[in-house]
């Protein structure tokens, strides 16, 4: 991890395909209230957590079975003095085979140690990332928020 991005990684035995496949899958891993295409390049979905967080995210690079990135064009979180922290951040995935194996890595660029949110967004993205999104790569299931 570096000062200007979150980064964490895992490493499966499923295919870059399966892998990417499941990441496009934000329903199955992050959250059941996300509105809107994730898996179409230029479209714009949006995701809500009760009256704590909501954004709005534009699916900005898709390389098939490597790479995808969105763009946060707007966000809000309840709890922190700067309501929209994420604005004009990238979330991105970035898969490849190495050895037999699959290499996940995440990366929240910008997501810095100044934001308020750093340490609980952090925590919320190593969850979701090393624990649903892994899950429902190695077995079909991931754990997303449900309301």
């Amino acid at each position: 991890m570096n000062d200007r991005n979150f980064t964490t990684s895992f490493t499966v035995d499923q295919s870059p395909e399966e892998a990417m496949t499941a990441i496009m899958n934000l329903r199955g891993w992050w959250s059941e209230e996300i509105q809107g295409s994730t898996d179409k390049l230029d479209e714009e979905f949006t995701y809500a957590y009760q009256d704590v967080h909501q954004c709005k995210m534009k699916l900005t690079e898709v390389i098939p079975g490597k790479k995808v990135v969105w763009l946060v064009l707007d966000n809000y979180f309840s709890f922190t003095e700067d309501k929209s922290e994420w604005k004009n951040t990238e979330i991105c995935f970035d898969v490849a085979k190495i050895g037999g194996k699959t290499d996940v890595r995440f990366t929240h660029r910008g997501l810095v140690r100044e934001y308020e949110c750093f340490d609980v967004c952090s925590n919320a993205w190593g969850s979701y990332i090393n624990l649903s999104l892994r899950s429902l790569i190695t077995t079909g299931k991931g754990q997303p928020n449900t309301l």
